[in-house]
């Protein structure tokens, strides 16, 4: 081969290796684009039929910005605002105030509002606050009546927090009533938006087993939440840092997270510590496995006879009857659901 020809060949190889590394540019920059975007997140939404009677639906991620907290630096610097800054204080570090040692008074089970819902109710997927304010208030088949903002907090006192409501013209109701319009202001009435809810979980052929689950919560669970499910308490002593799942200090019978479909979506996408719905760990069996373990466990009993008057309307999932199909209760709080979901549809 001749030195031109060599040096042909050398350009050419040259000029490849350009357009090669041109190409790995463009492409880098199109993932990155599309991640800061959630166009590439992995949320699955499937079964929505399931999904109908289990939690409201949420819409596909694929080609939709997430829904995002206003910024707190749009709170205004006034008394409405400090207003709203105590309310996400009260959210956020509930039991400061309000628990069994709480500087205001002692009203609920030393957990915090947040426990529940993640970051003071700001995070997608995390059983945040975004639609709160476009649909309050509201009729809810639970209670069989319209229910308002102070109506549902009180709920989450006696139920999630197994403790007592407050006075809905006291100053941490109004607080938080103030932060829930804030959190969600931006939202108009009836939009969906994802980030909104929860994403579908694919439901199980068989019922979820709390055996099963009992290894998945050892696995992963434990190491924060306890052997017993006891929590672990903050240095402070007035909150827990990583709150209890079950025993008398948790949440009861009547609390939300007791349907095992809302504690497994609830641990898929935002569970074990610093899981997000972009990252989940658990599988889907896994989160099923584990909620059934959880609820399986002993926790404080509420009288639930005045909910759910038109029976009817319960969710499949609720594991009290009495109901208007054949199955018994154990199946409804265990699974499987779609034989259920069909009876009822």
């Amino acid at each position: 081969m001749s030195r031109d020809q060599s040096f042909n060949l050398a350009v050419k190889q040259l000029i490849r290796l350009i357009w090669v590394l041109i190409f790995c540019v463009i492409g880098s920059t199109v993932v990155l684009i599309g991640d800061q975007h959630g166009i590439f997140d992995p949320v699955q939404i499937s079964d929505q039929n399931l999904e109908a009677s289990i939690d409201p639906p949420v819409a596909n991620t694929s080609n939709s910005l997430i829904w995002q907290a206003p910024d707190e630096s749009t709170i205004p610097n006034d008394e409405k605002g400090d207003l709203i800054r105590y309310g996400k204080e009260l959210i956020a570090h509930t039991s400061v105030y309000l628990g069994p040692k709480g500087k205001v008074k002692p009203v609920s089970n030393g957990m915090n509002c947040q426990n529940c819902h993640l970051q003071a109710g700001t995070i997608p997927y995390g059983n945040n606050y975004g639609r709160v304010a476009s649909s309050y208030p509201k009729f809810r088949n639970r209670s069989g009546t319209i229910e308002g903002f102070e109506k549902r907090i009180n709920g989450c006192f006696q139920r999630s927090l197994n403790g007592e409501g407050l006075s809905e013209d006291s100053k941490e109701m109004r607080a938080m009533v103030a932060y829930l319009k804030w959190v969600g202001g931006e939202v108009p009435p009836g939009k969906e938006i994802p980030g909104f809810g929860f994403p579908t979980l694919k439901p199980l052929d068989g019922p979820a087993d709390p055996e099963k689950g009992k290894l998945v919560y050892v696995s992963y669970c434990a190491r924060c939440h306890g052997e017993n499910g006891e929590g672990k308490i903050a240095e402070s002593g007035l909150e827990w840092q990583y709150p209890p799942l079950y025993g008398e200090e948790s949440y009861n019978i009547g609390a939300g997270l007791f349907r095992v479909s809302r504690f497994a979506t609830f641990v898929k996408f935002n569970m074990p510590f610093g899981v997000t719905y972009k990252n989940t760990f658990l599988t889907d069996e896994e989160a099923w496995h584990v909620a059934a373990f959880v609820n399986s466990m002993p926790r404080p009993t509420k009288d639930l006879s005045g909910d759910w008057p038109d029976i009817s309307k319960k969710p499949v999932d609720h594991p009290f009857g009495p109901y208007a199909d054949r199955f018994s209760e154990n199946e409804h709080k265990y699974g499987p659901f779609p034989p259920l979901q069909a009876a009822n549809n």
